[in-house]
């Protein structure tokens, strides 16, 4: 009964909404498995899990320290001094051979970008589109998951990406390499962006299948769990 009301006071800090929430309620009185996957997709670098939008900032003067540049084989870059984390270059190598071998090309178009970097953009996409627009589209500085050197905008960084190839590929593959989309179409409420085809964030395989088995693929939805999750005590 204690870990009952503690888990839907957890749903509840989380914004879970109540159909879901009801369904993670009943994952979790199904048995440990829920419990054991949380304690899992938890386990090792917080980064993966670290909640990063618009009310959540990432701690100030956070730079990752095992940043290396992006140089293929088997995917493309569309210019040189893309960095990412070891691990998820690792495991975008790998994404991308397994593309390639069905005749797919993955293209890295933007990745690690510092907070100084995520200024500019920001303040660019202000003057050029306004306010309103900037903010359902672009990062204020400290707010961006791009400064996790985590994530990867493919392709033309566009709404066609959707309908190509590599988009197709990377809807029905991505998950199983631990890359999770971000702001999928129809969540802006939730996420606070437009959807964002491109848009993919590595969380690794663990947390990913924490993500798609009991909160519907919806990331933001997980995340919000997880930092109330390791913020309260039992």
């Amino acid at each position: 009964m204690v870990f009952n009301d503690h888990l839907q006071r957890i749903l509840e800090a989380a914004a879970i909404p109540g159909a879901l929430a009801r369904s993670v309620m009943d994952e979790a009185a199904a048995g440990p498995s829920f419990i054991l996957d949380l304690l899992t997709a938890i386990e090792g670098d917080p980064y993966l899990w670290i909640l990063v939008d618009k009310k959540h900032a990432l701690p100030p003067g956070y730079e990752p320290d095992d940043l290396v540049e992006l140089t293929g084989p088997s995917y493309l870059v569309n210019r040189k001094g893309l960095l990412l984390r070891s691990p998820a270059a690792e495991s975008l190598e790998e994404m991308a051979a397994a593309a390639r071998a069905e005749g797919v090309t993955l293209i890295a178009s933007s990745t690690y970008r510092s907070y100084t970097y995520q200024e500019e953009v920001y303040a660019r996409n202000v003057r050029q589109s306004g306010q309103e627009t900037a903010d359902r589209e672009s990062a204020r500085p400290g707010h961006s998951q791009h400064q996790l050197g985590l994530v990867v905008d493919f392709g033309s960084i566009d709404d066609s990406f959707a309908v190509t190839k590599a988009g197709r590929w990377m809807v029905d593959n991505a998950g199983r390499f631990g890359w999770s989309i971000s702001f999928p179409q129809g969540y802006e409420a939730v996420t606070g962006y437009r959807w964002e085809s491109w848009h993919y964030r590595y969380v690794g395989r663990e947390l990913n299948y924490f993500i798609d088995t009991y909160f519907g693929g919806i990331q933001q939805y997980a995340l919000q769990f997880l930092h109330e999750w390791t913020q309260a005590e039992l």
